[in-house]
């Protein structure tokens, strides 16, 4: 099978995912999305299992990729300044080009909510961000502990669906309609500088 194809069948199934929701997750809706002849998804991906499979796999590769992408545009974490570009830039990428990916990542996660085996191919995606943030924490001089850490990640998590659902108020009472700004409350609260 074409690499190429089924990479453009994937992508077109994130953002059917990403717009339709699970349920309008269908290979026709998937070939009329990637501009293929009907049936080309369903001979990539026969089930639909294998088709939310394959969406879940291409959003973690999406994931990593984004990730390193900010990494290495971010200034290292050696100094606080590090940490919030790095926390900001995955903000920001929720709701500019990772708006479909991370709309995908919710259904998937409700999908996996029924299926365990969905579960597993997501979960180290979200799992890494605990060691990975917890490194970064370090790395920019912060007293990091492990608990200290996974408040920050918890934070970054919790703070995505309401990126994507744009609701103004909730945006407003969370300070998430200033990125930059709620990275920093974080880092203020979770570090105070008395507590440093």
């Amino acid at each position: 099978m074409n690499p190429e194809r089924r990479d453009r069948l994937r992508d077109a199934a994130i953002e059917v995912l990403a717009e339709e929701g699970g349920r309008g997750l269908t290979h026709r809706a998937v070939d009329a999305a990637a501009e293929v002849p009907a049936g080309t998804a369903k001979n990539y991906f026969p089930t639909r299992d294998a088709l939310l499979r394959a969406v879940a796999e291409r959003c973690v590769e999406q994931y990593h990729a984004v990730a390193q992408q900010l990494a290495a545009a971010s200034p290292p974490p050696s100094e606080r300044a590090g940490i919030e570009a790095l926390l900001t830039g995955l903000l920001e990428n929720v709701t500019g080009p990772g708006r479909a990916r991370l709309l995908a990542v919710l259904e998937l996660q409700a999908e996996a909510a029924r299926k365990p085996w969905l579960a597993a191919v997501i979960d180290p995606m979200a799992a890494s961000d605990f060691t990975t943030f917890e490194a970064a924490q370090r790395a920019a001089g912060l007293p990091v502990t492990r608990e200290r850490a996974a408040v920050v990640t918890l934070a970054m998590h919790a703070a995505l669906p309401h990126l994507l659902a744009r609701g103004e108020q909730t945006l407003a009472a969370a300070g998430l309609d200033d990125p930059a700004r709620y990275v920093r409350t974080l880092l203020d609260v979770v570090y105070p500088a008395d507590q440093d």
